[in-house]
C-alpha cells in the first residue's frame, strides 16, 4: 500500500464551478480515498506529504481529439517511416502531453492495442489511452491516404495507418467488428471530407444510411459507440438521427443541427487549434497547398460554430487534432475556446464533459474519493486566468497520474 497526502491545497470542484482553500487529498494505490479540509483528512504513516502551498490541484486533463501516429503531414513520408520509428515518435508525442497536464487522452484514429497497453504497463510514460483504432473510411474518403495519381489498390499495409476503407454495409460491419476486436473503445467513421485528405473536398458527403446503420448496430451490439468526422450540418444531423454518439469537429453546423445534438443527447468535439495552427504554419510543415486551401473553408467558422454550440447547450469535448510538430500548440485550445465560453465550461469540457464521453464519469475529470489519482497542481486560479493551463514550463507544477507523479516542480 502506498499513501500519498496532498495538504494545503485549494481544490477544484469542476462541477460545482468552484475553488475550496485549505484542502487535503489522501491518495492510495492510484485511487483518491479522501477529499476534505486539512484538518480532517489525515494519515497516520504517509509515504510522501505533499505540500501545495496554497496552489490549485485540479484533475488531470483530458484530450479527446489526438492522433499519435499522425507524425507528418507528408503521407508518402508516414506511410514509408518504419513501424519502430513511427512508434518512437508517437510515445515520444505521449510524453510530452503528459508533461502538459493531460492525463487522459482519446485517439481516434490509428492508435492501438499495443500502445494503450505499453502505457498501462509503464513501459511508456503518456496519458491513459482511450484509442478507437482505425478510423473507417469509404474508397477515396478522408482516411484513404492515396492521392489522385495514386494507382495502387490498396493503402500502406506494413505500417500503422490512420484508417480503413470499407465500403458498403457488409464492408463496414466487418471492418467494425474488427476493429472492436482489437480491444477499440469506439467506432470513428468518415461521414464527409476533410482538410488533410488528398482526393475529396469538405463539402463531400460520405457514407450512406445503410453503411452508417451497419457501424451503429456493430457498436451497440459490443456495448460501444460510433463517432463520426464532418463538419457538414446536414451529415451532422443525418448521422445523430441514425444513432451516432459523438461528432467530431462540427464547423458548419446551423441552429437546427445543435437541437439535434441535445435532443440526441450527443457530444461535440470542436478541434479549433488545429485549424489556427495549420493557417499558421502548416505550408512550413509540409501540408499541401491544397489541404491548406481547404483549411480556410473551415477555419473561420470555427469559433462561431462553437458558440452557438454553447449558447444551445451541446455537450461539448476538448479536442485538439494536431498533427506531429504542431502537437506542442495542445495547450492553446483553451485560449481560442475562451473568447467565447467562460472559463469553468471550458475547463468542464477537458474534464468532467471528457470522462463521460469516454464511460469514466466517476473515475476520470473529478477530485472525488474512488476516483482516479489523475492531478495536477497549477500555481494561480484558472477560472480567473485559463492562461495559467496554457503555459506549463511557468505554472505547472505537479502532474500525477494514476497515484504516481510523473511532473514534480514543487
Amino acid at each position: 500500500m502506498t499513501l500519498t497526502l496532498f495538504r494545503d491545497a485549494a481544490v477544484l470542484d469542476v462541477g460545482a464551478g468552484e475553488i475550496r482553500p485549505d484542502q487535503a487529498v489522501l491518495v492510495e494505490d492510484g485511487l483518491i480515498r479522501e477529499v476534505g479540509s486539512t484538518t480532517e483528512v489525515t494519515s497516520t504513516n504517509p509515504d510522501r506529504v505533499i505540500d501545495a502551498g496554497g496552489r490549485t490541484l485540479m484533475p488531470g486533463l483530458i484530450d479527446g481529439h489526438v492522433h499519435v501516429y499522425f507524425q507528418s503531414f507528408k503521407t508518402e513520408e508516414l506511410m514509408g517511416w518504419m513501424p519502430s520509428y513511427l512508434v518512437s515518435k508517437a510515445t515520444r508525442s505521449l510524453g510530452d502531453m503528459l508533461q502538459r497536464g493531460f492525463t487522459t487522452v482519446r485517439d481516434t484514429g490509428g492508435a492501438d492495442f499495443a500502445l494503450a497497453q505499453a502505457i498501462d504497463e509503464g513501459l511508456v510514460d503518456g496519458p491513459r489511452l482511450i484509442f478507437g483504432g482505425m478510423a473507417l473510411t469509404q474508397t477515396g474518403g478522408h482516411a484513404d491516404g492515396r492521392g489522385p495519381g495514386d494507382i495502387s489498390t490498396t493503402q500502406c499495409t506494413r505500417c500503422p495507418t490512420i484508417g480503413l476503407i470499407a465500403d458498403g454495409p457488409e464492408e463496414v460491419r466487418k471492418g467494425a467488428r474488427e476493429i472492436l476486436r482489437t480491444g477499440a473503445h469506439h467506432i470513428k467513421l468518415m461521414l464527409s471530407g476533410g482538410v488533410t485528405s488528398p482526393s475529396d473536398s469538405i463539402s463531400s458527403v460520405q457514407y450512406g444510411d445503410e453503411e452508417i446503420t451497419a457501424a451503429v448496430q456493430v457498436a451497440r451490439a459490443q456495448g460501444r459507440y460510433v463517432t463520426g468526422h464532418t463538419y457538414l450540418a446536414g451529415a451532422i444531423s443525418n448521422a445523430l438521427r441514425l444513432g451516432l454518439r459523438c461528432i467530431e469537429h462540427g464547423n458548419l453546423i446551423d441552429e437546427s443541427t445543435v437541437q439535434d445534438f441535445v435532443d440526441n443527447d450527443a457530444f461535440l468535439v470542436p478541434t479549433l487549434v488545429t485549424y489556427n495552427t495549420m493557417d499558421r504554419f502548416g505550408l512550413e510543415m509540409g501540408l499541401s497547398a491544397s489541404s491548406h486551401a481547404k483549411n480556410s473553408e473551415v477555419l473561420s467558422s470555427g469559433l462561431s460554430a462553437l458558440e452557438m454550440a454553447h449558447r444551445g447547450g451541446v455537450k461539448l469535448v476538448y479536442g485538439s487534432d494536431l498533427i506531429g510538430p504542431q502537437q506542442v500548440y495542445q495547450l492553446e485550445e483553451f485560449t481560442i475556446r475562451a473568447q467565447v465560453q467562460p472559463s469553468i465550461d471550458v475547463i468542464r469540457a477537458a474534464t468532467t464533459n471528457a470522462a463521460e464521453l469516454v464511460g469514466l464519469p466517476d473515475k476520470i475529470g473529478v477530485v472525488a474519493p474512488q476516483a482516479y489519482a489523475d492531478l495536477i497542481i497549477v500555481d494561480g486560479d484558472p477560472l480567473e486566468d485559463i492562461s495559467i493551463l496554457t503555459k506549463p514550463e511557468q505554472y505547472l507544477s505537479l502532474v500525477m497520474k494514476n497515484g504516481v507523479v510523473y511532473r514534480d516542480q514543487l
